[in-house]
């Protein structure tokens, strides 16, 4: 349900005259279950201001932000993209990809059996070769990738979107990515989102996260330095910015630094395999 609360997000961003992309299939994917999830977290009041609009841009802005680090991966040569908890993403069938870009989708045998169903009743040919992979990221999905054909010597791009927070600790966080970096090929990229320990605890989230606790899906991982923690899975040259750096027109909320304490805060994360 947060895959299609997701694509939800991304149908109505895509019908904006100044949209941020173009996701023709979001809007089959959400579903009218994806859309009322969406609607349901959106009618939790902001508590920073109550003139802002209770619309969330952040999922828009993420969007973009990953979608500009995969045209990245592009321009820089690199191939074979693996989108890990791919949910209803539709970039294989959405982005402008080279004719000979792989792309792997890894996600639970439920989840991906519901996307095909969409996918095939909309007719929906992927732009890419693409790859779907049923493993849950808690099992082996390194040996499920290169059963699937995937090249450990070629350097690659990995997305992991939306999910750090709903995972349990930082042992578990740090596991996953040390998995990831086990898989990548010096000149391999890596783009994630995560939030701040902050977000879990201020005020201002509080009735956010007890509402997706209430839909079973409760957020429990936050971090104030992701830098660390991804050097310390073996990733390098570590860039963060803040939804409000990256896109400032189309976020609503101050953006202050990262030295000002106590601010719930969400994290746009790039990194490289030396």
């Amino acid at each position: 349900m947060t895959s299609r609360l997701v694509a939800a997000a991304r149908e109505r961003e895509s019908l904006r005259e100044d949209r941020l992309f173009d996701d023709p299939l979001a809007g089959p994917l959400a579903g009218d279950e994806g859309r009322a999830l969406m609607l349901k977290l959106e009618a939790v009041p902001r508590q920073m201001d109550v003139r802002v609009s209770t619309e969330n841009p952040y999922l828009a802005i993420r969007t973009r932000f990953m979608d500009d680090a995969v045209m990245r991966a592009v321009d820089r040569g690199i191939r074979q993209f693996a989108i890990l908890a791919a949910g209803m993403d539709a970039r294989a069938f959405r982005l402008n990809w080279p004719s000979d870009a792989v792309v792997f989708e890894v996600e639970r045998p439920e989840v991906l059996s519901y996307k095909e169903s969409v996918l095939t009743r909309m007719n929906a040919k992927p732009r890419a070769k693409r790859n779907a992979v049923c493993m849950d990221l808690s099992e082996d999905f390194p040996a499920a990738l290169k059963n699937a054909g995937f090249q450990t010597t070629h350097p690659s791009f990995f997305l992991t979107e939306g999910l750090l927070p709903y995972l349990p600790d930082e042992s578990t966080v740090l596991n996953l990515l040390t998995k990831i970096a086990s898989l990548a090929a010096p000149g391999s990229m890596l783009a994630l989102d995560t939030v701040s320990k902050s977000f879990l605890k201020s005020h201002w989230t509080q009735q956010f996260l007890e509402l997706m606790s209430r839909e079973g899906a409760p957020w429990q991982f936050g971090t104030d330095q992701p830098e660390k923690l991804l050097e310390r899975a073996g990733f390098s040259n570590v860039k963060v910015t803040q939804p409000g750096d990256f896109l400032p027109q189309r976020w609503p909320f101050p953006s202050l630094p990262r030295i000002v304490p106590g601010i719930p805060r969400s994290f746009l994360v790039t990194a490289e395999r030396a």
